[in-house]
């Protein structure tokens, strides 16, 4: 029996949500909107600190691999906890159908805190950016094996002249050679198969040495415990970025201090 390829559906559901975005908010009302909007915050530039792993904490409500991670969901609150723990920056899911977001949660969370917001979704599309840049996003994550070549590079450039950063995320050596080719300063390694959600943290392992000193680079999924962290660190990635870890747990303060210890 075939396993299901759970991007594929993600993909064909977020095709369908796009075209109802377009109708009930015109690209061009979008475009005219964003000229008026403070500029956003700088990404890499919270993120990146030499002889330091820092923190990208993740809100999702829900996963298609786990379900609802988190019961009592309150936006609020848990953006505060974050703030409080000292995180660098923070990502925020608003993907509709598999993991309960909504891209008026990145605004929400933006009025809590003073770092920057990262968008994390499955964008395709320039009418993505731009509505990521109008609804308050600081950077955009971009998944290299959704995109050709030529459709990043659109993406990257278009989001550097809105001033928001893009995190060019991989899995496999040939979608690392694309995010290499287009010189993207933020790579990100996603140790999760998106095809299957399985998690293995040897993508890291074998990816991160292939990765020129001079980027920078986020290593995602399957980080559970300060173990994981040190690991990381010793190997001289730059940041990770952690939700399910943070989301099930009581008191996510305290488990931020545990895992990056603090």
């Amino acid at each position: 029996m075939k396993k299901a390829d759970v991007l594929k559906d993600i993909i064909e559901k977020k095709k369908e949500r796009i075209i109802l975005a377009k109708q009930s908010f015109l690209e061009e009302d979008l475009k005219a909107k964003i000229k008026d909007l403070a500029p956003a915050r700088p990404f890499i530039q919270a993120i990146y600190k030499p002889r330091f792993i820092s923190l990208i904490a993740e809100i999702k409500r829900q996963s298609p691999s786990r379900g609802i991670i988190r019961q009592n969901f309150n936006l609020q609150d848990i953006a505060k906890n974050y703030q409080d723990a000292g995180v660098q920056a923070i990502s925020v899911l608003t993907e509709e159908d598999f993991f309960g977001g909504n891209i008026s949660y990145i605004n929400e969370v933006k009025s809590q805190v003073s770092v920057p917001i990262l968008r994390k979704d499955f964008i395709i599309e320039p009418y993505q950016v731009y509505e990521s840049r109008f609804f308050g996003a600081d950077a955009i994550l971009l998944i290299a094996d959704l995109l050709s070549k030529e459709k990043l590079s659109e993406l990257i450039e278009l989001a550097h002249s809105l001033g928001v950063d893009c995190l060019v995320e991989t899995h496999t050596e040939k979608e690392l050679k694309k995010a290499l080719d287009l010189k993207e300063s933020l790579i990100g390694i996603n140790n999760r198969d998106l095809h299957t959600l399985e998690v293995d943290f040897k993508t890291t392992e074998r990816l991160y040495p292939l990765i020129p000193k001079d980027k920078v680079v986020v290593v995602e999924s399957g980080i559970k415990i300060r173990q994981d962290v040190l690991f990381l660190r010793i190997l001289g990635v730059n940041a990770v970025l952690i939700g399910e870890t943070f989301m099930e747990a009581e008191d996510i303060r305290k488990k931020v201090e545990e895992v990056m210890g603090w």
